[in-house]
């Protein structure tokens, strides 16, 4: 099921990237589309896809589960950037983000989709300037980077730099795999 009829990147002018701020209470999403050499990046949409509290985790997961289905089916991506898991000190939440993480990974999967993952520092250097950027900072650059009028809610600017991040890897990514390709 490659795309649902989704414009692959070689027929389109710009790459449309899905940044992913995984949860299993609440998934942060954030689109924007780059153009080809990844120099301009545009503001899609962004949001939150949330789960009742109450639910065990298994219903939140399916919930989530089946609004970022809808959400790839409506805005058909190119491509998803991802945060990666960290390990904190609560096991509980690790593995909480680990199972959100699998959720999010299989419907990409379902859809033909390619994730790439990215560590929270890295996201935060490409965005900030530093690694260990707050919350605030993020919301206040993606912002400003994509000429918001309001700052998004946290999560859906987690998912935006994300988004921010992916775009500007692509360059050296294609440079990357030009000299691998003349080898």
């Amino acid at each position: 099921m490659p795309g649902r009829g989704a414009p692959r990147v070689s027929e389109r002018a710009a790459v449309r990237i899905l940044g992913i701020d995984p949860g299993s209470l609440r998934l942060g999403y954030g689109v924007v589309e780059c153009a080809r050499g990844g120099a301009t990046v545009a503001y899609v949409e962004c949001g939150v896809i949330s789960a009742p509290p109450r639910d065990p985790r298994a219903v939140r997961l399916g919930e989530i589960g089946r609004g970022l289905r809808e959400l790839i089916e409506e805005v058909r991506p190119d491509v998803v950037a991802m945060e990666e898991a960290f390990f904190g000190v609560n096991v509980q939440s690790t593995l909480a983000l680990g199972e959100a993480r699998g959720v999010a990974l299989f419907i990409a999967a379902e859809h033909g989709l390619t994730v790439t993952g990215y560590p929270p520092a890295t996201v935060k250097k490409s965005v900030v300037g530093h690694g260990r950027a707050t919350k605030e900072q993020i919301g206040f650059l993606v912002r400003a980077l994509l000429s918001l009028r309001r700052t998004p809610e946290p999560d859906a600017a987690d998912a935006l730099a994300i988004a921010i991040c992916h775009a500007r890897s692509l360059p050296a990514l294609r440079s990357t795999l030009r000299r691998v390709r003349s080898r």
